[in-house]
């Protein structure tokens, strides 16, 4: 097995958003906004290269919504997918299964891009299974009005037509060595892949943990529907990974991508701060 860390994204969202009811004055020291209150963001995703497959992990935004929609996030030129793909030597054809941890815009708005013509919409990756919990696509497809502005039909509904969407009822080993953990307080059936490699457990943090500002328990960002299940779900999830020796990897961290976690005295906080391909 090899891993790979690829940069989709680089936007910026408003910083209070991102961690809640925590005043700016802690959390601007490690995540320093600009004059709008916005901070730099990124979304990572993960090539997971086996014998036979080839498996990626979340997509991205995209690059279907109009100049105007992408105005409002800052959204930099500088990388995209299909390109962070090519730099590693992969072309979007070669990919086996794309995982969604979940369907809000900038998690698999990349699966789904324009014709060349621009006249329709074709799948990102042709030859791919695509994974996705029923609970969250059940709650993408009749959305709640808090959610409704993270959810975009042409970013999944062209997969679900294809018939190479399938579904995921409960937590369960997807593959050998990658192991499907969801989460229901971000939104509803949120997966976390838990990937073991080179006798460690990787856990792909998607939304559940987005940065390593975002350990404490009360750094609960607004975008979670149900804070208080994020904050028990966080408690028991960081036990387990100090209990384990878990390595989070950040989806959304643009100064931190991967972190071991340590306990000390009744606090759970990051132990050391690597790259993935250090591991």
């Amino acid at each position: 097995m090899k891993l790979y860390s690829l940069i989709c994204d680089k936007f910026k969202l408003d910083g209070g958003a991102c961690f809640g009811v925590v005043p700016k004055s802690i959390w601007q020291k490690q995540y320093p906004p600009d004059e709008n209150n916005m901070i730099d963001i990124v979304t990572r995703s993960m090539l997971i290269e086996t014998d036979d497959r080839k498996i990626l992990i979340d997509t991205g935004m995209g690059r279907k919504q109009d100049e105007k929609y992408f105005s409002y996030f800052y959204l930099s030129d500088k990388y995209n997918l299909e390109e962070s793909l090519s730099a590693i030597g992969f072309k979007p054809e070669d990919i086996t299964d794309v995982i969604f941890t979940h369907l809000h815009f900038d998690h698999c708005g990349g699966a789904v891009k324009h014709n060349a013509d621009k006249t329709s919409l074709e799948l990102t990756f042709k030859n791919a299974i695509y994974w996705c919990s029923t609970a969250q696509w059940e709650w993408a497809t009749k959305p709640n009005a808090r959610e409704k502005a993270s959810y975009f039909k042409d970013n999944f509904m062209p997969v679900y037509e294809s018939g190479k969407l399938q579904f995921i009822n409960e937590e369960k080993e997807l593959y050998k060595d990658i192991y499907l953990k969801i989460v229901n307080g971000h939104t509803d059936g949120q997966m976390l892949p838990m990937i073991k490699y080179k006798d460690k457990t990787i856990v792909y943090m998607a939304d559940f943990i987005a940065a390593l500002g975002n350990i404490p328990i009360p750094y609960i960002p607004s975008f979670d529907t149900r804070p208080l299940i994020s904050m028990k779900e966080k408690e028991d999830f960081l036990n387990e990974a100090v209990s384990n020796n878990y390595i989070l990897f950040f989806e959304h961290d643009i100064y931190n991508e991967c972190c071991t976690l340590q306990k000390i005295e009744k606090r759970i906080s990051h132990k050391e701060i690597f790259l993935l391909k250090d591991i």
